[in-house]
């Protein structure tokens, strides 16, 4: 059983989310799918304790404001503020069972949702897209096949 350096590993899966991110849907699909990575930070976060963990949060986050096209930084604070939330149940998060971890996940999305509108609120007004709240549950919801596949790409 190889397991992999934990950069590398981040390296992996910021390309998968970033590709997973930027897949052509309609409008619908793509503002309730989830917070891809959020997901894959959170897996990294709780699998590999290193330092710097805000840091790494905040580069993820400018460039997926990049790629987006989003305001630069709004990505980057709610993956901050969410990897913060997550980084304070991480003990608790890595000894629970699947439906627990989806309820963590879940409020971290809440977390990232927030920050994101509020940021979007005060420059630009309020968001009229109302899919974008279907995006929380949504990452719940796939957080076992993430988690799963995650796990199967740590070990090769």
């Amino acid at each position: 059983m190889n397991i992999q350096r934990p950069y590398v590993f981040l390296f992996k899966i910021t390309l998968l989310a970033f590709i997973l991110s930027a897949l052509p849907f309609n409008d619908a699909v793509l503002d309730s799918s989830p917070f891809w990575m959020l997901l894959l930070y959170t897996y990294w976060l709780i699998h590999f304790p290193v330092k710097g963990s805000l840091f790494i949060a905040l580069i993820l986050g400018v460039l997926l404001d990049i790629l987006q096209g989003d305001l630069l930084g709004q990505n980057a604070l709610a993956l901050i503020v969410a990897s913060i939330f997550i980084n304070s149940v991480k003990q608790s998060f890595y000894v629970s069972n699947l439906s627990t971890q989806q309820v963590y996940v879940f409020l971290s999305s809440c977390l990232y949702l927030a920050f994101f509108f509020l940021s979007h609120f005060l420059i630009h007004g309020l968001i009229d897209n109302y899919y974008l709240l279907l995006a929380p549950l949504t990452s719940a919801l796939i957080w076992p096949v993430v988690r799963f596949f995650l796990y199967k790409f740590k070990h090769q």
